[in-house]
């Protein structure tokens, strides 16, 4: 694990040059609330967005939602942007696209202007992440 500074980008494509990674190594931590009002962790690759419908199945629920900022920060000791499964004020189920298997990755270190790198593997073993297909393509935008 290495903890490490991070300048500012204004799109994930700069940031992940300016880490020296591609933009799927640099992994979204979602915090996701479920309908009796507990939350799981959702790592999903830079240039992926949550499929709902995946993630749903993945847990066993029908509705799931992204809180407002503040409950996201109630529920993690976070803020929106700096989002880890380690560390959390609470220890929430974590939720990892398959497709970060395998990688080294960066993602929130829980303080901005800064990120972690992680080995996704170690990550995911040692929060006993369930491992699924929970994203899915950015589709384009339109024009």
């Amino acid at each position: 694990m290495e903890f490490r500074q991070r300048p500012d980008a204004a799109s994930l494509a700069e940031a992940a040059s300016l880490l020296g990674l591609q933009p799927s190594d640099i992994v979204k931590t979602l915090v996701v609330k479920r309908s009796d009002d507990t939350f799981l962790f959702a790592l999903i690759p830079g240039d992926r967005a949550i499929s709902w419908p995946k993630l749903r199945a993945a847990v066993g629920v029908n509705k799931l939602r992204l809180p407002d900022a503040e409950l996201a920060l109630a529920a993690t000791g976070y803020e929106r942007g700096t989002i880890t499964p380690i560390g959390s004020s609470t220890d929430w189920p974590v939720f990892a696209d398959a497709d970060i298997v395998g990688r080294r990755i960066a993602m929130g270190a829980g303080i901005h202007g800064y990120s972690l790198f992680v080995d996704a593997d170690a990550l995911i073993e040692a929060y006993g992440a369930t491992v699924a297909d929970i994203s899915e393509v950015i589709a384009p935008p339109q024009g």
